[in-house]
């Protein structure tokens, strides 16, 4: 290659670099200020096999429980393990919460949450009950779902030796956990399976969100539209596509809302779920479900997991969660529980 020749290669590098560091700059100033991180400016998309052993790798690490709760393992029948979070001193008969991870059904462990859910429990003083469930694209739909559904099962079962009261269990789950758990309450009110509340974070709804083409600038941060194709052609087994007929394999194509129980969803308005989880609240609503819809300014997708937990906005949306969690489980003002 000539001097000229390779000058220009040099060039036209330079110049795709420059132009997807101003896209990516763009991107970031969308954000709120208290969001943004020197990390943001790196993204890791999740788009095949290769990519996909390196997020299992860097998501490997359980989180540290708070002091004081007692947090045991049991096996589920027709499902995997899943962790018990007891506070001490909750109350018997009390409530009691299904929590499912998140990792887009293709990763993640319910030890990455295990602060989350001992914080659930030791602040609201119910039980928390978070699931192991088998994985994509290893396991496509619906191993993970008959999973997460035995789970649910099981936690009635055991509701009364675990203090827990049958009536007064919630589900819920962050984002592809969220998905799941919304599908679990869809089986769980066909199937006669009492649950009171569901609490969706963030959650991953629609496979034919990877049919948008344009997404209004969301899904630039975090999770994106690259990532979200790749896992939903591993949870279903094939590519998104108009048609799905199987029940529960996406839980926003389910048509008929009615009967499914009060409902809290917080979201980003930076989120690539951001139009799928409006259009199911608004879907709920017409159902006749109390909704409870959050949407964070500047917020992009698990920026409340993406080291800025202690972030006031974030510390706000988590609570206003738990606030919604502890009505929907009619346990009372903070000030008035044991």
């Amino acid at each position: 290659m000539s001097r000229g020749a390779a000058a220009g290669v040099l060039a036209a590098a330079a110049a795709s670099v420059a132009v997807s560091a101003a896209r990516r700059h763009h991107s970031l100033s969308a954000v709120a200020p208290e969001l943004r991180a020197p990390a943001l400016w790196l993204p890791r998309p999740i788009i095949g096999r290769r990519s996909l052993a390196l997020a299992r790798r860097r998501s490997r690490r359980a989180s540290d429980p708070v002091a004081g709760v007692a947090i045991t393992r049991h096996d589920v029948p027709g499902g995997r393990d899943a962790f018990v979070y007891e506070p001490p001193g909750h109350r018997r008969p009390g409530g009691a919460l299904l929590w499912i991870h998140g990792g887009g059904t293709i990763l993640g462990h319910p030890e990455s949450d295990h602060e989350l859910c001992s914080r659930i429990a030791r602040d609201l003083r119910i039980v928390v009950v978070s699931p192991r469930y088998r994985l994509a694209p290893e396991h496509p739909f619906p191993a993970g779902f008959d999973d997460c559904f035995a789970a649910l099962r099981w936690l009635h079962d055991a509701a009364p030796a675990l203090g827990g009261e049958g009536t007064r269990v919630a589900v819920g789950g962050a984002s592809a956990g969220g998905g799941l758990a919304a599908s679990v309450v869809q089986k769980a009110h066909d199937h006669g399976l009492p649950v009171a509340f569901q609490m969706l974070l963030y959650p991953m709804l629609d496979d034919r969100t990877a049919l948008v083409r344009d997404h209004r600038g969301r899904g630039r941060i975090g999770w994106t539209p690259r990532s979200n194709a790749y896992a939903w052609t591993c949870y279903l087994g094939h590519g998104p596509s108009v048609a799905e007929s199987r029940p529960y394999a996406a839980a926003g194509r389910r048509e008929d809302l009615r009967g499914l129980p009060p409902a809290w969803i917080g979201v980003g308005d930076l989120d690539l779920f951001y139009e799928e989880n409006l259009r199911y609240a608004d879907g709920l609503r017409a159902a006749g479900a109390p909704v409870d819809l959050v949407v964070e300014p500047g917020m992009y997708h698990a920026a409340d997991f993406d080291h800025h937990a202690t972030a006031p906005s974030m510390r706000a949306f988590r609570q206003g969660m738990l606030d919604a969690l502890a009505a929907g489980l009619a346990l009372g003002p903070a000030a008035d529980r044991p």
